[in-house]
């Protein structure tokens, strides 16, 4: 790890909800004057939308039922523990982005479902932040978790994870239920040993729990809505958490146990905002007096 650059990253799977704790960090960031490298996990991923596709044909031809986005074999690893070693050292890396949408094709000069080359980070940032799906893997020859300074789970319950993803692959991608499905199987082996292990590295999670039924989420009709939720925020070392001053800001919450405070899901942003702003705060102070 390191003090005078540090690394912040924000990991979750598919549908998890971590684009909406960026939202956040963002806030947090303009608010407090911090220059952040912003990088996002699908420009690590190892194929583009087309190569993925025949990958995952060919994997499927080979009798493997079990290729995905979530494992090694479609990702770049050695390249995240890379930019995350020398960022930290030097406070540079090479990064690129993935071209998702129209939008961003016209933006970056780049059809949809395509990768920008790589180019350097800009200089003179204050940390980078990263945000997606690996932030905090470990393999047997790879291990990215060292060299992220603060790491943030986001981990919903399993059955609202799977309503988000399939509202949003439905509505926003045009796939079937059926296709969605499909994807959540076949991506099960790799969740179960390459994201749910993460979540032991994190130094704070959020896991959203709804309290109304999802106990089918094929056939939910909406996503729970914050309203309908609480929270449960576990701190890895909850040495120096003020938890007092959490529950007084927080009308409702409550602690469930020594290291874990339960909040309403519509105070998830100023939970955020009070536990995550002197977090960042300490990283950058310490990397403006060079780490000291």
């Amino acid at each position: 790890m390191s003090r005078a650059h540090p690394v912040v990253a924000v990991t979750g799977s598919s549908g998890a909800g971590t684009s909406t704790v960026t939202d956040t960090f963002q806030q947090i960031f303009a608010r407090e004057g911090v220059h952040a490298a912003i990088v996002h996990g699908d420009s690590f991923h190892r194929y583009d939308r087309a190569a993925m596709k025949q990958a995952l044909e060919e994997a499927v031809a080979a009798g493997s039922t079990e290729f995905s986005h979530f494992g090694p074999d479609a990702n770049l690893f050695d390249e995240l523990e890379q930019l995350f070693r020398r960022y930290g050292e030097t406070g540079s890396g090479k990064v690129r982005n993935y071209v998702h949408d129209d939008q961003e094709a016209a933006l970056f000069e780049r059809p949809p479902g395509t990768f920008t080359d790589w180019t350097d980070l800009a200089q003179g940032t204050d940390l980078l932040y990263y945000e997606g799906l690996h932030g905090a893997v470990q393999t047997e020859t790879v291990d990215v978790a060292r060299y992220a300074d603060l790491r943030i789970g986001v981990v919903p319950i399993i059955n609202l994870e799977w309503i988000q993803k399939l509202h949003r692959d439905r509505t926003k991608r045009g796939y079937s239920t059926e296709a969605v499905t499909d994807t959540i199987l076949r991506r099960m082996p790799d969740y179960v040993h390459y994201i749910c292990p993460q979540f032991a590295n994190t130094h704070v999670n959020f896991q959203r729990v709804p309290v109304v039924d999802t106990s089918n989420p094929f056939i939910a009709r909406w996503i729970p809505t914050a309203d309908e939720s609480m929270v449960v925020i576990r701190f890895a070392d909850p040495r120096g958490i003020d938890f007092p001053y959490l529950l007084s800001m927080i009308d409702a919450s409550f602690m469930s146990r020594a290291n874990s405070i339960v909040i309403p899901g519509g105070k998830l942003d100023l939970a955020m905002q009070l536990i995550l702003t002197p977090l960042i705060w300490r990283l950058v102070e310490k990397a403006r007096t060079g780490g000291r």
